[in-house]
C-alpha cells in the first residue's frame, strides 16, 4: 500500500502522529471486512460484489463508558444513524461503522447483536448505534445487499490499534473520489498547546465525493491537469449504462484532547474545511456527515443502558476540558488530517473494475508527483 507521504509529498504545517492514522489516538482501534467477488454484467443478488464494512472502536469500554461526542452535517443526502440521541445527550455509546447505502440497516442491527453477545442475561437493554454510509452502486451490486452481520462481527473482532488499511478496502471498497478510485483514508496530527498540553487528532474518511476538475492537492489544481478525457471516470461509465449518481463523504474525528460536546460539534464542523482544501464542496446529492469524539474523559461516566451501573452514579461528576482560547490548534488538526486522509484514500487505491466492466481508475502516482514538482510542491521542496 502506497500512501501520500510515501511519494515524498507533504501537506499542512502540523506534524502527523507515528502512524499518521486515527489509531494514533490512544485506545482507538479499527477493523475492516472487504468483499470482492465476481466480474462481468450485473446480476442483482449475485454480483459482482465490491463492498464491505469499516468498524471504529473509540475505546474498549464504549458499551459501558460513554464518550463525549459531537457531529455536523454539511449536506444531508445521506445517513448516519444514532445522531439524534448523540445530539441530545452529547455522548457516543457504541462503536462506529461505515458501509454502503443499502447495508446500513443490517450493520446497525449487527452492532446491537454484537453488544448483546458480551452482556449477561438480565433486564431489558437498548442501543442506538452509529452507522454511516456512502453509495457504491457504480462498482458494486448494491441492491444485492451482500453485507451480512458476520462481516461486521469480523471487522470488530479484527479491530487493532496498528496501521490502518486504506484505499479500496472495508466500507470504502467500491467508492470513487474526484472521479478516481477512492475509499478509506486516514491521517493524524499532533498538537502542541501553548499551555503545555500535547494532544492528538486522528481522522478516518470514507471518500466517495468530488469532481475531477476541482481536485486540489496541497493547493495545486491537480484535477485540471489530469482531465477525464485522459483518465476516464467511473461515474461517466455508470451514466452511459443508465444510472448516474453523485457520491458522499463520511468523516470520523477522534482526539485525546479533553473536549465537551459543544466543542466536539465545532471540531466536526472543521472537517468540511479539510474537504474543501482538497476540492470538495458539499454537492446537492452528497451526504457529507461528520462525527467527532474525545477519549479524554473515558471512565468518568457510566452508561444508563440497563445494568451498566449509571443508576448508582449520583451527584456531580468532574470532567476535564480545554478552554476555548486553546482550541484553534485542534481545529487545524482536524482540517489538515481530513485533507490528508482524503489524499491517502486516493493514493492508496488501486484501479478497480466493477459490475458491467465499469472501471474506477487509480490516481496515477508518477503524474501526481510530476504535477506537484512543476508547481514547486514536489518531493524536493
Amino acid at each position: 500500500m502506497t500512501r501520500y507521504r510515501d511519494l515524498g509529498l507533504r501537506v499542512g504545517l502540523l506534524q502527523p502522529g507515528p502512524l499518521n492514522a486515527i489509531t494514533d489516538v490512544d485506545g482507538v482501534t479499527v477493523g475492516m471486512t472487504t468483499l470482492i467477488e465476481g466480474e462481468g454484467p450485473l446480476d442483482v443478488g449475485k454480483g459482482p460484489i465490491r463492498t464491505g464494512v469499516t468498524a471504529i472502536v473509540p475505546h474498549e469500554g464504549i458499551g459501558e463508558e460513554p464518550l463525549f461526542a459531537g457531529c455536523h452535517t454539511l449536506n444531508g443526502n445521506g445517513e448516519m444513524t444514532g445522531l439524534e440521541w448523540l445530539r441530545e445527550s452529547g455522548c457516543l455509546t457504541t462503536p462506529v461503522a461505515i458501509t454502503n447505502t443499502h447495508s446500513v440497516g443490517v450493520v446497525r442491527d449487527a452492532l446491537v447483536s454484537y453488544e448483546l453477545r458480551g452482556r449477561r442475561r438480565g433486564p431489558a437493554f437498548w442501543s442506538l448505534p452509529v452507522v454511516g454510509e456512502t453509495y457504491d452502486g457504480a462498482l458494486n451490486d448494491i441492491n444485492g445487499m451482500h453485507v451480512r452481520a458476520q462481516h461486521l462481527f469480523d471487522a470488530l473482532d479484527a479491530a487493532s490499534d496498528g496501521p490502518v488499511a486504506e484505499g479500496g478496502v472495508g466500507g470504502g471498497t467500491g467508492m470513487i473520489c474526484h472521479d478516481f478510485k477512492g475509499g478509506t483514508g486516514t491521517a493524524s496530527r499532533v498538537i502542541e498547546s501553548g499551555g503545555g498540553g500535547r494532544w492528538t487528532v486522528g481522522v478516518l474518511v470514507q471518500a466517495n465525493h468530488g469532481d475531477r476538475e476541482r481536485l486540489m492537492v496541497d493547493g495545486v489544481h491537480v484535477g485540471e491537469e489530469i482531465p477525464i478525457s485522459d483518465t476516464s471516470s467511473a461515474w461517466d461509465d455508470e451514466e452511459r449504462i443508465g444510472r448516474a449518481a453523485e457520491g458522499s463523504i463520511i468523516v470520523v474525528v477522534a482526539t485525546d484532547a479533553p473536549l465537551l460536546p459543544h466543542q466536539l460539534d465545532r471540531m466536526a464542523q472543521r472537517a468540511a474545511l479539510g474537504i474543501a482544501r482538497a476540492g470538495g464542496g458539499g454537492a446537492n446529492s452528497s451526504g457529507d456527515i461528520f462525527l467527532a469524539f474525545s477519549t479524554a474523559n473515558a471512565g468518568r461516566m457510566k452508561s444508563y443502558k440497563s445494568g451498566s451501573g449509571a443508576e448508582n452514579q449520583e451527584g456531580p461528576l468532574t470532567v476535564d476540558m480545554v478552554p476555548d482560547v486553546s482550541i484553534t490548534p485542534l481545529f487545524w488538526g482536524v482540517i489538515e488530517a481530513t485533507e490528508e486522509a482524503i489524499l491517502n484514500a486516493l493514493v492508496a487505491a488501486d484501479t478497480m473494475v466493477g459490475r458491467d466492466g465499469i472501471t474506477a481508475n487509480a490516481l496515477p502516482h508518477d503524474q501526481l508527483v510530476e504535477i506537484m514538482t512543476k508547481h514547486g510542491r514536489g518531493p524536493d521542496r
